[in-house]
């Protein structure tokens, strides 16, 4: 099946950068095609927001709270979504998790498939 493979996450100081990569794979099957990616966030006690999205034509959307901090972008030969995170503040904490909506052959069952797919997620902290 597919699978989303976050890092980059960690502990860094308010003001500090971060950089998040997500890495799809499909380890029974080949992936066609790669359509909205993107990220969310989840802080103790809070609802996930998202975070960041990009389509596959380059088109990008931010929350209001990362807008001009977050940058968002694809490395398609790697079948992968970045987030550079700079100007960190101690309210960006929480657990990021990719998003991919993700169109795939599964060699198993021959099937072709197509859904949304959510990683594990990477934990960041802002702290001084």
């Amino acid at each position: 099946q597919v699978q989303l493979v976050e890092s980059g996450g960690g502990l860094v100081q308010p003001g500090g950068s971060l950089r998040l990569s997500c890495a799809a794979t499909a380890d029974s099957g080949s992936i066609f095609a790669i359509y909205t990616m993107g990220w969310y966030r989840q802080a103790p006690g809070k609802e996930r927001e998202l975070v960041a999205t990009i389509t596959s034509t380059g088109e990008t959307t931010y929350a209001d709270s990362v807008k001009g901090r977050f940058t968002i972008s694809r490395d398609n030969a790697k079948n992968a979504v970045l987030l550079q995170m700079n100007s960190l503040k101690p309210e960006d904490t929480a657990v990021y998790s990719c998003n991919a909506h993700i169109n795939w052959y599964n060699d198993n069952d021959r099937g072709y498939y197509a859904n949304n797919y959510w990683g594990k997620g990477t934990r960041v902290t802002v702290s001084s």
